[in-house]
């Protein structure tokens, strides 16, 4: 079953709105059917076919909103298939296919956005009142909406339309005025399954978690894996001193697939403790086997860091995902959690919530990031904030080391790729916004002046709002420079080798940082490092890896790569660049990644790369695998 290459040719509205399955009609872990065959375009030609001869305004406003909906319900139905196909080709080890999925499930809305916003734009109807037309057309679609679980997604893809057509304004949905109830918590119950047992935990009960999601492929040793989880589950509650009374286990009804692996999550109560659960499975020729378990919160949240591609999970009610996999992994806001299950709209809206919430507080004001101030981007946050922000100078800086500014579209167009790909858990994820409103006395007035000089043609200042015509948001983490400053030589060492890892994952994920500079690298809440900068990305494949080795000193001939265009890199000068002042740090990282300092390393990643290799992104320590996967 494939997304990619869908071909659509349903005619009339009518028969779209017959066939849409929403999710409150869905078994927890039943596929919806084939969607309907017929493309985007054909869908909203057909829709708004009638608009110019309607008769009064009142048919026209029904006509645009009705084709808004069916438009909407026909990006909701594709995007929720996809899960099933990821669990189809994790199942039959198509790894590709995953990967095309993941690319897929990212740029499904915007394609859909992108498709629809222009004929549309081209079928409005002139009149004096634009923003009264668009009043009545909400008000059709939110009465058309109105108890559908997937209603607030489908306000916010009206919205995301409105924008599109008028370049408007970037605002959170507001669900209090549209009526859609959305402020109180979900019922996490919605999403889960409960398992009972007394301790110590009985491998039946584990038996029946490991068969809980109907696979087509079995494992290869069923009653072992469940024996190895059962002796996890107990030696963790025996840990906490509960090791007596009753064991409640509530596990997500679904499958969390991502890259090569599936994972089933969940958690353990046991009298007033709590234990997260992630069951990592594999499936490798001669079947599936448990290869982890991880039952500590900040393992998990690494499993579910932004820095991977997003999770493709086979279960309809996200409200209620997202806050239960909140309850596990509480340093990672709510936002990100409905950005890692792939519903990045939706965690748009919680996040530009949660700045707000933070910018709330007294005193609460953005000022320049952590570190050192970037030569194309300018960073700023609340220092109390999960976030940084950044907004993208019209020119860089002095200090800029290459020879072209591509410009301001250019590095976003980086940003969004980033966005797009798989970044192997070593990449932050970016949330993107446009025409975004926050209030002048939120910023520091060094920040202000700096913002409305270098990055003027982003960022405007009227009376006490500032506009920003484009916003990045990231999860904030401190540049390996700054931590190095006060860490312990134990955990410098832990951060060298974290460093090593991200550049060797960025690499797999065929992505290459031609700006090798520790200050573009930063170490998260849960001790691991990422690339946070994306001005300097390019594809790995169209790097040229080059050496100046054999070459004697004092030769004064140009060796021949000088004249190569395009990206030439050197290896042997990564660890100069890494610009990493303390020699014996130095020293370390030179002993643990020689090979990253080699042509030999490069060429050999291009050429997996080239031949279409899936990489194995491994996103759980190796203490925590129970066996090795056969080969």
């Amino acid at each position: 079953l494939l997304i990619q290459g869908f071909r659509i040719t349903l005619i009339s509205l009518p028969l779209l709105h017959a066939a849409t399955v929403t999710p409150t009609s869905l078994a927890p872990a039943q596929a919806p059917a084939e969607p309907p065959d017929i493309e985007t375009e054909a869908l909203a030609v057909a829709g708004l076919a009638d608009l110019k001869s309607a008769r009064d305004r009142p048919a026209r406003v029904a006509i645009i909103a009705d084709t808004i909906l069916a438009v909407f319900d026909h990006y909701y139905y594709r995007s929720r298939r996809i899960p099933y196909c990821a669990k189809r080709a994790f199942e039959v080890r198509n790894w590709p296919e995953m990967a095309q999925l993941s690319r897929d499930r990212l740029a499904i809305y915007s394609r859909s956005l992108e498709t629809f916003a222009p004929l549309l734009s081209a079928a409005m109807p002139q009149v004096p009142d634009v923003r009264g037309l668009w009043v009545e057309i909400e008000a059709h679609v939110l009465s058309a909406i109105r108890g559908r679980y997937e209603a607030d997604l489908a306000f916010a893809y009206l919205r995301s339309v409105r924008r599109s057509v008028q370049l408007g304004e970037w605002t959170p949905v507001a669900y209090a005025g549209s009526g859609i109830k959305a402020g109180s918590p979900p019922d996490e119950t919605e999403v889960c399954r409960r398992f009972t047992s007394t301790f110590p935990v009985h491998i039946d009960t584990v038996l029946s978690i490991l068969e809980m999601v109907p696979f087509a492929v079995p494992f290869r040793d069923l009653p072992a894996d469940a024996g190895h989880v059962c002796a996890e589950f107990n030696a963790a509650i025996a840990a906490l001193g509960c090791a007596s009374g009753d064991i409640v286990i509530d596990m997500v009804d679904a499958g969390f697939f991502r890259n090569r692996g599936c994972y089933l999550i969940g958690r353990i109560q046991a009298a007033a403790a709590t234990l997260p659960i992630g069951i990592a499975l594999l499936n490798e020729p001669g079947g599936l086997f448990v290869d982890a378990v991880l039952l500590d919160s900040d393992d998990l949240q690494f499993v579910f860091s932004s820095t991977l591609a997003n999770f493709h999970v086979t279960a309809e009610r996200y409200h209620g995902l997202a806050h239960f996999l909140w309850r596990l992994m509480p340093k990672r806001p709510l936002g990100l959690h409905y950005s890692t299950i792939g519903f990045n709209h939706v965690g748009k809206v919680a996040v530009m919530a949660d700045l707000r919430a933070e910018l709330s507080r007294p005193r609460a004001r953005f000022d320049f990031a952590l570190g050192f101030r970037g030569t194309v981007a300018i960073g700023f946050s609340e220092p109390a904030s999960h976030y940084v922000l950044k907004v993208i100078r019209n020119r860089p800086t002095a200090n800029y080391k290459w020879e072209v500014f591509p410009g301001v579209p250019a590095v976003l167009q980086k940003y969004k790729i980033v966005h797009e790909s798989d970044r192997a858990g070593s990449m932050l994820d970016n949330v993107i916004l446009d025409n975004v409103r926050f209030e002048k006395n939120w910023f520091a007035p060094e920040l202000l002046t700096e913002l409305s000089l270098a990055a003027s043609d982003a960022v405007k200042v009227t009376g006490d709002i500032v506009m920003l015509s484009h916003l990045i948001v990231q999860i904030k983490v401190i540049p390996v420079p700054e931590f190095l400053k006060t860490a312990t030589p134990a955990a410098a060492q832990n951060v060298l080798i974290n460093l090593g890892n991200c550049i060797r994952n960025n690499a797999a994920a065929n992505i290459f940082n031609r700006d090798l500079d520790a200050r573009n690298y930063g170490v998260s809440a849960i001790g691991k490092v990422y690339l946070f900068d994306y001005d300097a990305v390019e594809p790995l494949i169209g790097v040229k890896f080059r050496t100046n080795a054999g070459r004697e000193d004092g030769e004064e001939d140009v060796p021949d790569w000088f004249f190569e265009t395009g990206t030439v890199f050197l290896p042997e000068e990564l660890l100069p660049g890494l610009r990493i002042d303390d020699p014996a740090l130095r020293r370390f990282f030179r002993e643990l990644n020689g090979d990253l300092m080699t042509v030999d390393y490069w060429d050999g990643m291009q050429r997996a790369l080239l031949r279409g290799l899936v990489p194995r992104v491994l996103a759980y320590p190796v203490s925590k695998r129970l066996k090795r996967p056969a080969r």
